[in-house]
């Protein structure tokens, strides 16, 4: 008896639409096909009924999957039919050439990658804070963005209750290992390797010569509060202004979704107690997908000599 599997394929991607097929049959034939979602989209992922979660779509496409999947506690296998694919290992010849051991009860590679959980608590007038608002989880990273007008944004740093710097420019970025590859790599924060249990911490365009990435363990109690925030106000049919919740400072999770941020709101950031497990090809390593993929340490080209 094969595994129960749960599809989810990005309609919004054209090869992902024209190679389903060609993966339902590769699912049915060694398993079997329990549901067949959107991924474009919002997902209601059922409760139980399925072993493995098959993505198709690309990496964007399998950070949604896995937000959605969270506390679902089952492995989550990405068909890369997006542009880099860091994330999903598997493209259509590696999946048909493994599905008999990955469909079938076959033995599953899987890489463990945590979870992070975000509160957004308000002041409450009278000194205190508000219980919260909003809360988020994400699997690459969090990201305080200046948001339009684009002035630049103050925030304080709380590391185990101690009070920290104060970081004052376009932003910052708190992020897993998984996520080292992403915007943190953009910001000139490290690559970290995926079996690292840390944040890294980076700031978005300093204002200071000094302020430089921080690694810190996921045992550590961080926090941030928002100390100047850019507010953009929107007139309503009475005449009164508003705030525009579309922009403004915005804390993001994973590039996807948003929450709009204030002066003197809170954001508490720990490690989610339940990680998503990525199931690996086994046809390359994640350095050797560092060089192939993102083309870490590529000499300048010569002149053939």
């Amino acid at each position: 008896m094969g595994r129960n599997v749960l599809l989810l394929v990005n309609q919004n991607k054209p090869d992902a639409v024209a190679a389903e097929r060609e993966v339902r049959a590769l699912i049915e034939r060694h398993g079997s096909l329990v549901a067949r979602l959107d991924a474009a989209g919002p997902m209601t992922i059922p409760d139980t009924g399925f072993d493995l979660v098959v993505v198709m779509g690309g990496d964007g496409t399998l950070l949604a999957a896995a937000r959605a999947c969270a506390d679902r506690g089952v492995p989550l296998l990405g068909v890369n039919l997006g542009s880099v694919g860091f994330m999903a290992e598997f493209d259509l010849e590696t999946l048909s050439d493994q599905a008999a051991s990955v469909f079938g009860r076959g033995e599953l590679a899987t890489q463990r990658a945590p979870v992070i959980h975000a509160a957004i608590r308000g002041p409450d007038g009278a000194g205190g804070l508000e219980k919260p608002r909003a809360e988020e989880i994400a699997l690459n990273e969090f990201v305080v963005t200046a948001g339009p007008p684009y002035k630049m944004v103050a925030i304080r740093m709380e590391l185990d209750g101690s009070p920290g710097p104060r970081v004052v420019g376009d932003g910052l970025i708190v992020r897993t290992p998984t996520g080292s590859t992403a915007y943190n790599v953009s910001a000139g924060g490290p690559i970290v390797s995926p079996n690292v249990g840390a944040y890294v911490v980076t700031p978005i365009a300093a204002h200071s010569l000094s302020f430089r990435p921080i690694v810190i363990p996921f045992g550590t109690s961080l926090a941030l509060t928002i100390e100047r925030a850019n507010e953009v106000d929107i007139v309503g049919a009475d005449g009164d202004c508003v705030p525009a919740e579309s922009h403004g400072t915005t804390l993001m999770g994973d590039g996807q979704v948003n929450h709009r941020l204030h002066e003197g709101d809170r954001i508490e950031i720990g490690l989610s107690p339940t990680p998503i497990h990525l199931v690996l090809s086994g046809e390359t390593t994640y350095w050797q997908t560092l060089m192939e993929k993102m083309r870490w340490a590529t000499p300048p080209q010569s002149r053939g000599r």
